[in-house]
């Protein structure tokens, strides 16, 4: 869990380093300068730059530079929107929690992440596990992981 919440701290500095224009090439993958005494105020300070780093509506449509290219700052949102959920729905697996999931947010990163991801091929440059089959009445969460590789 140390791991994820780690990844979770990297993931939102880069998202105010992206925002402020930065380059996130080389940036670290988890944040581990932070002790788990300090992990909440680290957390809460990286929440205020990314929202200082965001704050502008004009970003959304500004290039941004992410590990994996250029797109608009709208983009980018969806982007590390649906990474945000997926990992907080890996930490609520984790320590045995089913949150209530926002249906718009759910919504928007389903729709954009299957037309962005493909189904096949997996693996390699797809760092993604095979796409995990749902029932027809599976909740959308359970959609939106399973497409990422994940057992719901």
């Amino acid at each position: 869990m140390r791991q994820l919440s780690g990844h979770l701290l990297a993931g939102l500095r880069k998202v105010a380093l992206i925002g402020r224009g930065g380059d996130p090439l080389g940036f670290p993958v988890i944040a581990d300068d932070v002790t788990d005494a300090d992990r909440a105020t680290a957390w809460e300070s990286a929440v205020r730059e990314a929202a200082d780093a965001w704050s502008d509506p004009a970003i959304l449509s500004r290039p941004l530079r992410l590990p994996f290219g250029t797109m608009p700052g709208a983009a980018a949102a969806t982007v590390f929107t649906t990474e945000f959920t997926l990992h907080t729905w890996d930490l609520a697996k984790a320590v045995g929690l089913r949150p209530a999931w926002d249906p718009a947010v759910l919504a928007v990163s389903l729709a954009a992440m299957r037309r962005a991801l493909p189904a096949e091929p997996r693996g390699g440059r797809v760092p993604f596990g095979a796409v995990v089959e749902t029932g027809a009445h599976a909740e959308d969460i359970d959609r939106l992981v399973s497409w990422y590789g994940r057992k719901p």
